[in-house]
Parts: structure tokens; sequence; C-alpha cells
């Protein structure tokens, strides 16, 4: 197929680039730099001018390729609704071009929208359109064209980590420098779930070759590692003390990061595993906070 990837240089499109193309695929990458364009070129994709807030950019590149893979997001968190929303008119440019074919658009979502009740473990089979996160805009929108007849597909994400970025955790390193400790709220039992990138990439792959319209997967690797063990590893990277804030002090401490250190995000990925073959073999979590170069600066 000749799939066109929005986030194609980025951390996880990035990877997607030589998976599919390993497989023989045919990648046609959304760029907006003439860098972007030339590494697009190196490792083997055709780029597409273009970004995310250019929607007739966004249309004209699905309309010329068989499958659409949507990884592309704004992850300025100081900004986050209107980045959610903007990931909505995205969503919905990109569907609009497949709209009358049978031509797969798979798109990205957290696996919090999994989750029935807070905390509770997420699952592909559920989806609450009225939940109170930023985020459900994505999946909102792609239920809409669904009803259109659009063979939607959501990939839904944790944690992504290698030894440079590690999701969320990437944005919480700085405060961990800035402040003198790595901290976590409370007793720290909240919990993220993770998954190597490139296990994630792979299953982006599967999804695109076996993933039937309508579904859901969860891209996720461990279900659940506790906040206390993450900052404690992060402390020992840093050579900083590990501690506990206090609930009513995290919005001080973490700033616009308080909300997310609050976050308890278990998700299962057992109905993905079954239905896609899909066998996470990267690094875990903590391996790779363990390993990274805490001398570099946060990447996020």
């Amino acid at each position: 197929m000749r799939v066109f990837l929005t986030g194609a240089t980025g951390f996880i499109g990035s990877r997607i680039v030589p998976e599919l193309l390993a497989s023989g695929h045919t990648v046609l990458g959304l760029t907006r730099s003439a860098a972007g364009a030339e590494a697009l070129r190196a490792r083997g994709a055709e780029p597409h001018s273009g970004d995310i807030e250019d929607l007739d950019s966004l249309r004209q590149g699905a309309a010329l390729c068989d499958a659409v893979i949507h990884t592309a997001f704004d992850h300025d968190f100081s900004r986050y609704v209107d980045n959610c929303e903007k990931d909505r008119r995205a969503v919905t440019a990109l569907g609009e071009a497949l709209k009358g074919t049978d031509r797969p658009l798979l798109i990205t979502s957290s696996t919090g929208m999994g989750s029935p009740t807070p905390g509770a473990l997420a699952t592909e089979d559920q989806f609450n359109a009225n939940d109170p996160s930023p985020r459900v805009a994505s999946e909102q929108a792609g239920e809409a064209l669904r009803a259109e007849g659009v063979a939607v597909i959501a990939i839904r994400l944790p944690q992504v980590h290698d030894t440079v970025r590690q999701g969320l955790i990437s944005y919480l390193l700085p405060v961990a420098r800035q402040r003198g400790v790595a901290a976590w709220v409370g007793d720290g039992t909240n919990r993220y779930c993770a998954a190597h990138v490139t296990d994630v990439a792979r299953l982006y792959r599967l999804a695109l070759e076996q993933g039937r319209a309508g579904a859901r997967y969860h891209a996720v690797a461990e279900e659940g590692v506790a906040l206390r063990a993450i900052a404690e590893t992060l402390g020992a990277g840093l050579g900083v003390p590990a501690v506990s804030i206090a609930p009513d002090a995290a919005a001080d401490h973490f700033g616009p990061m308080a909300a997310f250190a609050e976050l308890d995000l278990p998700a299962s990925s057992a109905w993905t595993r079954a239905q896609l073959g899909w066998t996470p073999q990267g690094p875990d979590l903590l391996s790779d906070l363990r390993t990274m170069d805490y001398a570099a600066p946060a990447s996020a």
C-alpha cells in the first residue's frame, strides 16, 4: 500500500517509516520543512509539504494514498485544549478525503479513552464520548467519520519510550531538574502504562495490514508502572532526592504538568495482542529510564 503518514519525522512516525518500508509499503510523509523532506528521502520515503493546520495539505495527501496513518500532534501542554481541538480538525480533514472508499484511516488517541472510570483498567471495547479529557476530541472525530462510512481505526498510546523520550515523563524531567527533587504526588501508587517505541511502530503496521474498521487497539506493553517508581528512577539518574508532594502542593510544584502527574492510567492490551498477534519485545520503561543520558537536555 501507499501510506500517507502524518508526523513522519516525529518520534513515533520516524519509526513507522522503516517499519512500513521493510514490509513492502511505500510512504508519503507529511513535513513542513526542507530538512524534514530531506530526512524522509534519506529513509526511502516521499515527502509531502504541509502541516496539521494546513487542512488542504492533509486532504491532498490522503487522496493520493491507499491508507492514512495520523500520528502528528502538537505536544505543547500549555495549549493542550487548543491542540486537541486542532487534532479534531486534522482527523476530520483526513477522513473527508476518504469518504466513499474503503481506504483505512488510522488515528492516534490515548489509552485513557478506554477507561470506564478514573483509575480503572482501560480496555479496547470501552469509549466514553463524554470523557472530560480534551484528548477525547480525536476519537469523537473518528466516531463521526465512522458514522459516514469511513474505515477508521484508533491506535491508543501509553507512555511511548526509548532512552531519549518517554511520553509525559519527558515533561516531568525538566521539573525535577529545576526543583532539585524527583517527585510523585501522595503515595505515588498512580500508574502510567507504557511501551517501547519500536513495539508501537510495529503495532501501527499490524493494524494497517490486519486491523478491522471501527476497532481500537492498545499499544500497551506494561499495564501500569507506579509514578513513585518512575520518580525514584529519575532521582537516581539525576542524583537528586525522590520525594512525595502533597496533593495540595502539586500545582505549585509541577505547574502545567500537575494534572498529568496525578493521573492513574493503567491499560490492558490483551484483546489487541490476541487480534493482531502483537507481542512487545522492547525494553521496559524503567530500564530505559535507568540507561538514558541524564547529562543531555530533556527531549519533549
